[in-house]
């Protein structure tokens, strides 16, 4: 539950560091990328203990199965909170095409 939680943080603050400028383009790059960095700082601070210790628990395919889960879910939040983006259907079935890779992942065969 550990590992899930603190990859779970940390994709939130990846997401805000990737696509949080979108709103401010006339801001210059230098300074965007700056920031951008500041925010991830704090994204490693929860990804690397994250997978650190669910390396006990989870294999590596699987953590980034998780991390890739994560990171769609907080991504489709943060378009429709703060970008005003609506999430297309097209997004949807391939995001659930997504998934299914997911549980062909965790599934021992």
């Amino acid at each position: 539950m550990k590992t899930i939680i603190l990859l779970t943080i940390s994709n939130v603050f990846m997401t805000i560091a990737w696509f949080w400028h979108l709103k401010y383009k006339d801001s210059p790059l230098f300074v965007i990328i700056l920031i951008s960095w500041s925010i991830a700082f704090f994204e490693y601070c929860f990804q690397v203990p994250g997978i650190r210790w669910g390396h006990e628990r989870f294999s590596a395919a699987q953590m980034k199965t998780m991390q890739v889960a994560f990171s769609i879910i907080s991504f489709c939040i943060f378009s429709i909170v703060y970008l005003k983006e609506p999430l297309k259907w097209n997004y949807i079935i391939g995001f659930l095409l997504l998934v299914v890779a997911a549980l062909f992942i965790f599934k021992e065969w």
